[in-house]
């Protein structure tokens, strides 16, 4: 599988059963866990291709590592967001 092939789906973050201005407090732990799901995944499956490739500047590589730079970025602003 390549990096380009990783399908990352998006969140709208709202919370359609409770309070427009707050997300629902199951619904916080779930898209956190959700996003720590992700971050885990990536990162094993950049382990997982520089194993394959031994090197850190293959195409594929890079490619997994700016998902994995986007999620990260996308957790740290939920974190903030959320406290």
């Amino acid at each position: 599988m390549l990096s380009a092939d990783y399908y990352l789906p998006s969140y709208g973050g709202e919370c359609l059963s409770g309070s427009v201005e707050r997300p629902c407090k199951g619904e916080i732990f779930e898209y956190e866990s959700y996003l720590e799901d992700e971050i885990r995944i990536l990162r094993s499956r950049m382990e997982q291709l520089f194993d394959q490739e031994n090197s850190f500047t293959s195409e594929n590589v890079i490619a997994i590592s700016g998902l994995l730079d986007l999620k990260i970025n996308e957790y740290m602003k939920w974190r903030k967001r959320k406290n």
